[in-house]
This record gives structure tokens, sequence and C-alpha cells, in this order.
């Protein structure tokens, strides 16, 4: 094989490979995601505020981001400590207290025409067999909600929309996100463009070489 050809087939194999790696353009989701607090830093919540059942003393967050997953969400920002937050509420027989900490986001992550309120913060005062969302609710309305139990809204933020897609990002929905239907990564038109340049651009080559020896 000439050296024309041998340079032409290893360019095939390269763009090949950038062919079968290359994803798809990925998407990302503008959702309300849901935190725990434990010793102070922020774990990702493993179920939805409607099912976690916090304890006297727990504190919970609320972060409204653009996310791909549970791995790149945003946590809430600022520090997270109980006795700040509900120091001043007393304990009450038959009720437990909860920290809720409200991050509504950056300008980058609001929906068009929407200016996202300061995070703040709330100690919420419920009955022992409360939920993270009946926290959220007793210091928090007007929330909304979809017919699938998504957190579309918290305070009234954002006014319309629910775990809309986003572009520019990959996501992988987990329990605590809005689930979208997925699609497989496939490659990009301009890097088949790019193969089916280099196999003629071969075969061109691999002909002139073939041409000159006869």
């Amino acid at each position: 094989m000439s050296r024309a050809a041998r340079l032409a087939l290893a360019l095939l194999v390269a763009v090949l490979g950038l062919a079968v790696a290359a994803p798809a353009q990925a998407a990302g989701y503008r959702y309300w995601s849901f935190w725990e607090n434990d010793g102070g830093s922020w774990t990702y919540a493993t179920m939805g505020p409607g099912q976690s059942r916090p304890s006297d003393g727990d504190v919970e967050g609320f972060r409204f981001a653009v996310s791909a997953d549970s791995k790149d969400a945003t946590k809430p920002r600022g520090a997270a400590d109980f006795d700040a937050v509900c120091g001043d509420t007393g304990a009450q027989d038959g009720k437990k207290r909860v920290a809720v900490v409200i991050d509504f986001g950056t300008a980058e992550d609001a929906p068009d025409g929407e200016t996202p309120p300061k995070a703040r913060t709330a100690c919420a005062r419920v009955g022992e067999d409360a939920t993270a969302a009946d926290a959220l609710a007793a210091v928090a309305k007007p929330l909304r909600y979809d017919s699938s139990a998504l957190l579309c809204a918290i305070s009234g933020y954002p006014k319309s929309g629910c775990g809309e897609q986003v572009s520019g990002h990959k996501h992988s929905p987990s329990a605590t996100e809005p689930a979208k239907k997925s699609s497989h990564s496939l490659p990009s038109v301009g890097v088949l463009a790019g193969v089916v340049a280099v196999v003629v651009l071969g075969g061109a080559a691999i002909w002139q070489a073939k041409r000159r020896r006869d």
C-alpha cells in the first residue's frame, strides 16, 4: 500500500473514532431541586419532599437552577445552620421545627422575563408527622405542583413552566428530578460529513497511487 493510501486510511480510522464518541447535543432541565443538610454540608435528597419526613432540628434546602442530573445539580448557596434559622422558635409539644433554606437561583437560570427573588430562610413549626413539603408549605406559599407531583414553583416563582428542557446539558433523571424521555447519542451531522469527506479523499488518493504504479 502506498504512503498516500496509508495516510488516507489512518485519517479515516481517526474520524470514525470521533464519530462514535461524539454525543448528540445535550440538554438540561430548569427545576427546583431538593436538598438535605447533614453536619453543615448539602446532600441531594434521595426522595421527593412529599415523601421525606424530617425530624426536629433538621435543615431542608430548595434550589432553582438548570441542572442535568443529581451529580450536576446546583446546591443552595450560603450556610445552613439550624440554630441560626430556628433559634428564636421555641420547641412545642406535638410539633417539630424544620429550618427551610430557599435559593431562587440566578438570573442566568431564570425563565425569560422573570427575576429570581432573593434567597431566604424560614423556620417551619409543623406537626410531628409532617413531610418536607408540609414544612415548605408552612413558610413559602403559594406552591405549585404539576400532575405528577413535581414541585414547579415556590412562593409563586417561577410564574409558569415546570421542569422544561434547556439546551446545553446532558440529563439523567433521578427520584427527585423531572423525569423526561432520553435518547441515544448519535454522531453529529458535522462529524458524519467529515467521515464522508475523508472516505472520498482516501479513495481518490488510493486511485491516484494505483494509477501512478500502472
